[in-house]
């Protein structure tokens, strides 16, 4: 805590104008919610090494097609995902290069 109650209204006044609206905020902590999912980091880094169908995911996962369905409806919702269809297989792989990077990131900080 500060010693005496000082508020640098220039320092204030500049860092509110860079302030995200409330619903960015909101939105950026729903992300993180869903990448605080072990098994949806799973299925993530996976996905940031090739395209996978959801057999394929199950397979690496020990988990039931299911269970990675209903995880990957999930990511696509909120954005990290996409899919491709080829005749009656779906193949997921991550939605672009930042979901990639943001995984990288946040497995070079863990392993330092």
């Amino acid at each position: 805590m500060c010693q005496t109650q000082c508020v640098h209204q220039d320092v204030v006044a500049r860092v509110a104008k860079t302030l995200k609206p409330e619903s960015t905020l909101q939105r950026l902590g729903e992300f993180y919610k869903v990448l605080g999912d072990p098994t949806r980091l799973k299925i993530l880094t996976a996905l940031a090494q090739d395209e996978l169908c959801v057999c394929d995911i199950a397979c690496l996962t020990g988990m039931s097609e299911s269970a990675i369905s209903h995880q990957l409806r999930l990511l696509r919702t909120t954005r990290l995902v996409t899919y491709r269809k080829q005749g009656r297989i779906v193949f997921y792989s991550l939605a672009d290069q930042h979901v990639s990077d943001i995984i990288t990131q946040g497995l070079n900080h863990v392993e330092e």
